[in-house]
């Protein structure tokens, strides 16, 4: 008879409250201690639309004898736990013209279906899907989809596709994408209040009380039965929470004060009524006086607590949508959208532009990376335990490529991957076997997934999975 699994987690309940606590070695049982228990693996999908300005994105040398190229310096503290991976491409998206057919199919590796209307269809269900329905059911939140902008729902006629496809990487079904949410507030209630708050208690008091004001009681109780490590552990994690919570609060009262302020934004407010709230953008009031830095690290500080408590495994965040006109002149006067830099020409002004774009978005990255870092597990972090992914679905946004797409890849999936390395594959190697060798080291191994042919080689030197170079 196998053993019973053995849990050192701990959850803290209140009214609408339901607070997973991180790994606590206190709460093994004593015949336990001796046990060596697996810790999960996490993945996590960082997607930025419009690609990447070529000529300073790809480091210089190969293998772990490489130099972060100026697009990457920012990650110059992670190196040592990057793998930076070139020449992988989705050949599926080899096709049609624009940005939509890159996006829609990132994590299915599929070809999307050409409709202007609700008929999308990604012809196949993305890679985290895939991984949420096998093992998603060991977590709270089966997957936790997140983003900075709601979907765009016109068409684009110069290339034919409706926007949605711009919006969505996530596909549960091929005809269903996941939805995103975009707001701090309710994707930090997605992770940190219990299932029924909203709909038992929607004007209640709970709703409107910090989290760890509703289990104060416990988390009291529970400091007494712990180490010294572990009390110190448990309040550092709730400070982090109240943290966050500080921050989404401030930032929310930020946001109302611009649609009220703001003309345009209020006469939106007013045309949608009670469908709007502080995040939806209306009049796109934030982009122009809102701290787009801010809510995106809000974001990403409460993946990285869902992963520090294992509320969820697996993760995707959109920084935008693909062919978006968010300006980024908060970066500097003559910055504008992504998008049209992206459309460079080789213009020295427009390609300075997309560079530093693509450098905020890196900070971005490395801001998760060290975020993760400090969240301690076992002897190592929670990035020691994750694999963190950075792409875009083209390469170069002046020609649409889908060769040798910007992909980065940090953490050591729990020991499976040997980072601190420039991998260059052969020409035209499927990302899928990408997709292919994440699934495995989440357990939750598939035959094949779309164009895949196997592992992809190299990720880890020590033979756990079949490593070789392909002939």
């Amino acid at each position: 008879m196998n053993a019973p699994q053995i849990s050192r987690r701990a959850v803290l309940k209140g009214m609408g409250a339901c607070l997973a606590l991180p790994f606590l070695e206190s709460l093994r049982p004593f015949r336990a201690k001796a046990e060596t228990a697996p810790r999960p693996v996490r993945m996590a999908v960082l997607y930025m639309p419009n690609g990447v300005r070529p000529d300073t994105w790809t480091p210089s040398g190969i293998g772990s004898q490489f130099e972060l190229s100026p697009t990457l310096r920012p990650l110059a503290p992670h190196k040592n736990d990057l793998l930076v991976l070139s020449e992988l491409w989705n050949a599926a998206s080899n096709t049609g013209d624009g940005h939509y057919v890159k996006t829609g199919g990132f994590l299915t590796s599929t070809t999307i279906t050409r409709t202007t209307g609700a008929n999308v269809s990604s012809n196949g269900v993305s890679m985290d899907q895939v991984c949420a329905k096998r093992i998603g059911s060991l977590t709270a939140l089966p997957s936790l989809e997140l983003g900075i902008e709601p979907p765009s729902t016109g068409v684009d006629s110069n290339v034919g596709y409706t926007q949605l496809y711009g919006a969505h990487i996530s596909w549960s079904a091929p005809t269903i994408p996941v939805a995103k949410e975009i707001n701090p507030q309710r994707a930090f209630d997605r992770v940190f209040r219990s299932k029924s708050a909203h709909a038992e208690h929607p004007s209640g008091a709970a709703r409107h009380r910090s989290v760890l004001d509703l289990v104060a009681d416990q988390a009291k109780s529970l400091q007494n039965k712990l180490s010294r490590a572990d009390r110190n552990k448990l309040d550092e994690y709730l400070d982090s929470v109240r943290s966050v919570e500080k921050r989404i609060e401030w930032e929310t009262h930020r946001q109302k004060s611009v649609l009220l302020s703001d003309p345009i934004a209020r006469r939106a407010v007013e045309a949608l009524g009670s469908q709007v709230d502080a995040f939806s953008d209306p009049g796109r009031a934030s982009e122009r006086v809102g701290d787009h830095t801010e809510h995106t690290r809000l974001m990403l500080d409460i993946l990285a607590l869902a992963f520090w408590t294992d509320a969820t495994r697996i993760g995707t965040f959109m920084f935008g949508n693909e062919v978006s006109s968010r300006a980024f002149t908060f970066l500097g006067e003559n910055i504008d959208s992504h998008h049209e830099a992206s459309h460079h020409e080789n213009s020295p002004q427009k390609l300075a532009q997309y560079q530093r774009i693509n450098l905020w978005h890196i900070e971005q990255y490395a801001y998760l990376l060290a975020k993760l870092k400090s969240l301690p597990e076992g002897e190592g972090s929670v990035l020691d335990q994750s694999m963190i992914l950075f792409g875009a679905g083209i390469r170069d946004g002046n020609e649409h490529s889908a060769r040798n797409l910007p992909i980065l890849l940090a953490g050591r999936g729990g020991g499976t991957l040997d980072t601190g390395r420039h991998l260059v594959f052969e020409r035209e190697t499927p990302l899928a076997d990408l997709y292919f060798s994440m699934l495995n080291r989440m357990g939750a191994p598939v035959e094949r997934f779309a164009d895949s042919t196997g592992e992809l080689p190299g990720l880890f030197g020590g033979g756990l999975f079949d490593l070789k170079p392909k002939s």
